[in-house]
């Protein structure tokens, strides 16, 4: 089972993760981070950005991989995650531009049609990450809808990456980061598939506010269904999922859950 965290609020959230993934790099300064977009992890990632500056740890050997990317956007344009990932994780934590990847590097912008290209690229960023000796600690948000990455409800929970489509709900929920305008946000992309996600050696996942409560209900207190594909955390030897009060308002054994942190020996660190 996971182990849960419920905090105040995202700053604390992000604090915990930083203290986490600070201490990584500075175990083993090559370490290699899995990388999420969205809301969720914008106060992890400012949060180590700060140690990172106060106690001048060196990042220059850091690697990391994206989870995911939508299909048919330039690398340049403005909402893709290689943009994304660039302005919200290299530049604030000073990163090598040249050690971090996001699955859709290699394709920049080349449309669905282009079958054997864009099939072929999940299989090689799979190969790439194995390469690079494993995610150390993968970042995580959840869908409202329990989609981890853009592994939407159905997913195989033994899935690679690959090509996926986006469910309607997703697209109408990303149509903010497009003017709102939900004809330019991309049918497909290119995620990390859960099988991949599990191979990471720790995994982190970040939620807030009511909207997320019932998707972390069955994330964590349901069963393991491909239907909550954020449910496969439950299979994972070393998860930790990081809530506040609103996320985890809907979780029957939140009292145990706070008892259990709060006798936590400091050693185990998360």
């Amino acid at each position: 089972m996971a182990e849960i965290i419920i905090v105040e609020d995202e700053a604390q959230a992000g604090a915990i993760y930083a203290r986490c993934v600070a201490d990584l790099i500075t175990a083993k300064p090559d370490a290699v981070l899995g990388l999420a977009t969205g809301s969720s992890p914008l106060a992890a990632y400012r949060a180590l950005a700060g140690i990172v500056k106060e106690e001048d740890i060196d990042v220059s050997h850091v690697r990391g991989f994206a989870l995911d990317e939508y299909l048919g956007l330039p690398l340049t344009h403005p909402e893709s995650y290689h943009a994304t990932i660039h302005r919200t994780v290299v530049e604030p934590l000073g990163l090598d531009p040249a050690n971090v990847h996001v699955p859709g590097d290699v394709l920049d912008g080349a449309p669905l049609a282009d079958g054997e290209r864009v099939a072929a690229a999940g299989p090689a960023y799979d190969a790439a990450i194995e390469a690079a000796g494993g995610i150390d600690v993968q970042i995580l948000g959840i869908g409202a809808d329990g989609h981890v990455g853009f592994n939407e409800p159905g997913s195989s929970l033994a899935s690679g990456t690959r090509v996926k489509t986006l469910a309607e709900r997703t697209r109408v929920d990303n149509a903010r980061f497009f003017g709102g305008d939900l004809d330019q946000v991309p049918t497909h992309c290119i995620t990390q598939g859960i099988g991949t996600i599990l191979k990471a050696r720790h995994l982190i996942l970040l939620a807030f506010g009511a909207g997320k409560a019932e998707a972390i209900e069955e994330t964590v207190e349901g069963g393991v269904s491909a239907f909550c594909p954020a449910s496969a955390l439950q299979l994972h030897p070393h998860a930790t999922i990081i809530v506040d009060e609103a996320a985890a308002s809907r979780l029957r054994h939140k009292d145990y859950y706070r008892y259990a942190y709060a006798h936590k020996p400091a050693w185990q660190g998360i």
